[in-house]
């Protein structure tokens, strides 16, 4: 398991060296977890360079503000370091930001499976300037949007299996993975569809399918279950 607790100055780097290491073992493993659970996100360039590490092409994120130069399309550019090994990606409701568009990413590019709970839901991209006093303003320059199209902002990711409704739940999930259904296909269509700007009464209902909460032991019996089955982890992905 690798986990990644902020996106900091360099935390693309480190990542890559660690992934580098793991993959040079005999032999190298097919599958693999990135923990983003508490990861309360930090430089969004950072989780670009991640996500580039991972993902052999295709989109990353976009920005979007009222200033045109606040557009900002991040695609993959370099190669997947993992040679297309298994992914499950685990977050929670306090995974956010920076941490919600690696996993977005991953998930909308059928590169991974998100598992766990709804994420925090920290879409926007922030400038900070030191006043006189000592305080900062925050002037907001510009919303985060998936690969798909939906916003980051109050949506959050939805995980394609969700752990926060309960082992048995969760039993469920995986036994219908195994006949290659997803139960959760319907709300992680409806919520890949939104578009902003959206209502808080329709972003509370899609969230209400998969409620934001602590991560727990529920997030590795899961991802254990999808990662030794090829056929349920395809069933997981979105496609």
């Amino acid at each position: 398991m690798l986990k990644i607790s902020g996106f900091n100055k360099g935390t693309g780097d480190q990542f890559a060296q660690a992934l580098a290491g793991v993959m040079a073992q005999t032999p190298p493993p097919s599958a693999l977890v990135l923990d983003l659970r508490g990861n309360r996100g930090g430089v969004l360039r950072q989780a670009v360079l991640v996500a580039d590490s991972l993902l052999q092409s295709g989109p990353i994120a976009e920005t979007n503000g009222r200033d045109p130069d606040a557009d900002q399309a991040f695609k993959a550019e370099g190669a997947d370091l993992t040679d297309g090994a298994r992914l499950a990606v685990l977050v929670d409701g306090q995974t956010a930001s920076a941490a919600e568009i690696l996993s977005s990413a991953l998930a909308d590019d059928g590169r991974a499976v998100v598992i766990g709970s709804e994420t925090l839901g920290k879409g926007l991209v922030q400038t900070v300037t030191a006043l006189p006093d000592g305080g900062e303003l925050y002037v907001t320059w510009s919303r985060v949007l998936a690969p798909r199209g939906w916003p980051l902002q109050g949506m959050g990711v939805m995980p394609q299996i969700c752990t926060s409704n309960g082992p048995q739940a969760l039993n469920q999930q995986l036994a219908a993975l195994a006949q290659g259904r997803n139960l959760q296909s319907p709300v992680l269509a409806q919520a890949r569809a939104v578009r902003a700007p959206v209502s808080i009464d329709r972003i509370l209902a899609l969230r209400s399918a998969c409620p934001a909460d602590i991560g727990g032991g529920l997030d590795e019996q899961a991802a254990i279950a999808l990662l030794s089955n090829p056929e349920m982890y395809q069933a997981a992905l979105l496609h």
